[in-house]
């Protein structure tokens, strides 16, 4: 039924609290600061390591993913990279459009049930309950790994009253091996399946609102937005197959990077640019604080402040 809404692959796992190693690792990483930018992820905890708070009846989760995986022509530049999950349509839109068509199907077959459902957007941890249910594993990276796909996937979460026999939970394939701990640039994965975000490019490029640290603004990496390093070396990714789907391919207006002309961009043309595309996340001053750092870290002794032009 999931298959036939758009989804590459569904899992099922019992609905129930996380696990202690999970929850655990959870608190920790907030404790310490490490989700740094995020802060909507220290908002409702509990909902996030027991979906029973979400749902009161809830049975069972259902985790669902979506290949993205495609060429992306920014990856060969020295400054200007996008990364993949990027500059097609947002994959909230996609994925939520194709939850609430599966939820439609479920109630119309069993019109007695609950269902709720998320792409991405609400207090569910979806590696975590993708891991359960059977679709791959977390990796090293802290990403979520299927055999087929790689880690170039999106995934959503969809609770259920309706009792589903469970896949059983996936085991780990990374092995002894460590190439996306040390391809990251700077380092944010500090150990196996921790990542500290206030390192992380990502987090830089997209969640953090204000200017950047000098060191920051000097070390991207020539991401414009978001990091993929830590993808592009792991062997599961070598054999990722390309996703046919339209919405996930990269519009025409981000293919060729036009850091000079971003870094002024006034909100209009930002707008329409942008509009209906995950990289709206880096908002107006996010796109073009970006430009100006990657403008600067070509051009050494530019001021990144100074390319600033009001809107």
């Amino acid at each position: 039924m999931g298959l036939d809404c758009g989804f590459d692959a569904v899992g099922f796992a019992s609905a129930g609290p996380v696990d202690e190693v999970a929850s655990t690792h959870f608190r920790n990483w907030i404790g310490n600061g490490r989700h740094a930018s995020m802060h909507y992820m220290t908002r409702r905890e509990a909902e996030r390591l027991d979906p029973r708070l979400i749902m009161p009846g809830v049975r069972s989760v259902v985790a669902v993913l979506s290949n993205y995986y495609r060429e992306n022509p920014t990856e060969s530049l020295s400054v200007g990279k996008i990364s993949r999950y990027a500059g097609g349509r947002d994959y909230h839109k996609v994925l939520g459009n194709w939850l609430r068509s599966f939820t439609k199907k479920l109630v119309t077959e069993f019109p007695t049930i609950q269902v709720w459902h998320e792409a991405d957007t609400g207090p569910v941890l979806e590696r975590y309950w993708a891991e359960r249910a059977g679709l791959g594993w977390i990796g090293k990276n802290t990403m979520l790994i299927h055999k087929t796909y790689g880690s170039w996937i999106f995934l959503g979460v969809l609770l259920t009253s309706l009792p589903l026999t469970p896949d059983n939970p996936h085991p780990a394939h990374c092995g002894s091996c460590t190439r996306c701990l040390e391809a990251c640039p700077t380092r944010a994965l500090c150990e196996p399946g921790l990542l500290d975000s206030r390192r992380c490019i990502s987090d830089w490029t997209v969640e953090h609102r204000g200017e950047f640290p000098d060191e920051v603004g000097r070390n991207l990496n020539g991401w414009f937005f978001g990091c993929d390093d830590c993808q592009t070396v792991c062997p599961w990714n070598r054999k990722a197959k390309i996703t046919s789907l339209e919405d996930h391919q990269l519009r025409e207006g981000f293919c060729v990077p036009d850091l000079p002309a971003w870094a002024v961009i006034k909100r209009e043309e930002w707008d329409r640019l942008t509009r209906g595309t995950a990289i709206r996340r880096a908002g107006h001053e996010g796109f073009r604080r970006n430009s100006r750092h990657l403008l600067a870290s070509c051009f050494p002794g530019t001021e990144p402040g100074r390319r600033n032009a009001e809107a």
